[in-house]
């Protein structure tokens, strides 16, 4: 397995991008997660421009086509907005994109406690009875 990462600095934050080769995730969405969770993590902000799909290519020493492919997917997400003749940037911030995030995140850790609960043998029952203690109690954070 091969290691791609690539550095840009935006106000003293550094934005990573860290790509897998024979990860079983594509390299486009590898590049996709890695500008969300920069995103998310703050350290991109609102109108902050992206590295050019020829800069990031050429950094992350993978084709132009994987790189437009990834910023085609986030644009059509709604993270990135392309300007022509100017370049990527990020998009305005919009709550509804953040719950749906969110709500994908807290999809991905139930299904992962529902395989838990499968291999402990809990049912249904017992399965939701614990979830709703969890959600009920103000002290489990």
């Amino acid at each position: 397995q091969m290691l791609y990462s690539v550095i840009y600095c935006y106000r003293g934050d550094a934005m990573k991008i860290i790509i897998t080769n024979g990860s079983s995730t594509p390299i486009y969405e590898q590049i996709m997660e890695a500008i969300k969770d920069n995103i998310r993590d703050g350290v991109l902000s609102e109108n902050d421009k992206l590295p050019s799909v020829r800069e990031l290519s050429k950094d992350l020493k993978i084709s132009i086509l994987t790189v437009k492919k990834a910023y085609d997917e986030l644009e059509n997400a709604g993270f990135i907005t392309v300007r022509q003749g100017l370049g990527s940037f990020v998009a305005p911030h919009s709550k509804e994109l953040d719950r749906e995030e969110l709500q994908k995140e807290m999809e991905r850790h139930l299904s992962e406690a529902c395989n838990i609960a499968k291999r402990l043998e809990i049912d249904m029952a017992e399965f939701t009875e614990l979830a709703e203690f969890i959600f009920g109690d103000k002290d489990y954070e």
